[in-house]
């Protein structure tokens, strides 16, 4: 026997006339138990060039094995290596489950994302109808044959003391009670073009069907809000076709849940029967501070004249903050906010709460004025009374049943006193 280790050498290039060696790529993995266990399982041989028995060879033990395959992988190569000089791959691999093969990480975000604004579509949902649910919707609107283009929207703002207490009255300056007369009263209409937001005089001189004539505000305390529909459509030629109120104590409760209200105003505001007493320049106005603001007059010389303007002005601020990011993307605010909101306010029933989303969206920046006057100190029956510039009016009112762009020069705007 030669002493001489028969496996010497066996990777070398065994053609004749070739002296040189030439390495042999591993395959990276193979089986870990082949066939005929406890033998020494034999690396994988480059086949012979000269295709005779041996490692290597076709028959010898570079031939195929029980149990295994010579066919090629996709790499092109036997047992699921490379070809020789190149990468090894691997075979035998175990497949994941779904949720950790690779390229499937995508699929998991996507599912948990989906999860997430599934979540979310049915908490919104639920919110609104939850809201919904809660709206005063305790007006019946009055039959009516009237027509006009647009959606219009009769606003009131009452003076009725319900759930204030005594000692709120008195803070406020309101008094044991009140005529639940509209101490504001305010329309507004949208349809193709800018909202438009118009303040009507609560003292102004028309006639109240069935009542002859008094003071608009006058209708309210009369025949409740149908009647004082009936009035509004009867001197605008307007088809009201919603109706929302609020009063002293509910209005408070608004402004407190939404965090207070931010206002600038150009002087100080001291008036001793609103109990208002505010500092000239901007400041965020509390619910009691909101009340007394609203209600001011007689700070001003053209006293309720300037209140309304005033009380636009307040509108628009309060429903900017209720319909800013910083509100309605907070939950923790605009739930609150929103179900205050609904019980505080009485609509008709044919409101819901997605027509009074797109109120307080119009009520961010509409154009605005006050009702044309001929004279502020028209002398009646009822007493001093505001009387309307007939003619401008008719135009106005005209341009919003025609869904027209009001003609310039009607509505001078609002400026804070």
């Amino acid at each position: 026997m030669s002493d001489e280790d028969p496996w010497k050498n066996w990777y070398q290039d065994s053609s004749p006339g070739s002296d040189a060696t030439q390495d042999v790529s591993f395959s990276s993995r193979m089986p870990s138990s082949p066939p005929g266990a406890g033998r020494r399982s034999w690396p994988e041989q480059p086949p012979s060039s000269s295709g005779s028995p041996g490692y290597g060879g076709a028959a010898g033990y570079g031939g195929a094995a029980p149990g295994y395959s010579d066919a090629p992988t996709q790499s092109g190569a036997p047992y699921g290596g490379s070809t020789y000089g190149g990468p090894p791959t691997q075979v035998g691999r175990r497949r994941w489950r779904f949720w950790g093969q690779p390229g499937r990480r995508g699929r998991r975000i996507a599912l948990y994302f989906g999860i997430l604004v599934l979540v979310l579509i049915l908490a919104v949902g639920g919110s609104y109808f939850w809201i919904n649910g809660k709206l005063n919707k305790t007006v019946a609107l009055p039959a009516t044959t009237v027509t006009s283009a647009g959606t219009n929207w009769l606003i009131a703002g009452s003076d009725q003391r319900t759930g204030i207490s005594r000692a709120e009255r008195a803070q406020l300056h309101l008094g044991a009670t009140g005529a639940d007369a509209s101490d504001s009263l305010m329309l507004l209409h949208t349809g193709s073009g800018k909202p438009v937001l118009i303040s009507i005089p609560r003292d102004s001189y028309v006639p109240i069907p069935g009542h002859g004539s008094n003071k608009i505000n006058a209708a309210l305390a009369i025949g409740g809000p149908a009647l004082l529909v009936q009035t509004v459509e009867q001197v605008t030629g307007l088809k009201i076709n919603h109706y929302m109120s609020i009063g002293f104590g509910g209005l408070a409760d608004v402004v407190n849940t939404v965090g207070g209200v931010h206002i600038c105003l150009p002087a100080a505001v001291k008036d001793p029967y609103s109990g208002a007493n505010l500092k000239a320049g901007c400041q965020n106005l509390n619910g009691t501070q909101a009340i007394q603001f609203v209600r001011s007059r007689h700070a001003f010389a053209t006293s309720d004249l300037q209140r309304i303007q005033d009380q636009r002005a307040f509108l628009q601020a309060l429903l900017s903050k209720a319909t800013s990011p910083g509100v309605y993307l907070n939950p923790f605010t605009a739930l609150p906010f929103a179900s205050t909101s609904a019980s505080a306010i009485a609509v008709d029933k044919g409101t819901s709460l997605y027509s009074l989303l797109q109120v307080a969206f119009a009520l961010r920046a509409p154009q605005t004025g006050t009702v044309p006057i001929a004279n502020a100190n028209f002398q009646t029956p009822a007493g001093d009374a505001v009387k309307w510039n007939t003619s401008q009016a008719l135009q106005l009112f005209n341009a919003l049943k025609a869904d027209k762009p009001v003609p310039a020069g009607l509505l001078t705007g609002t400026k804070v006193g």
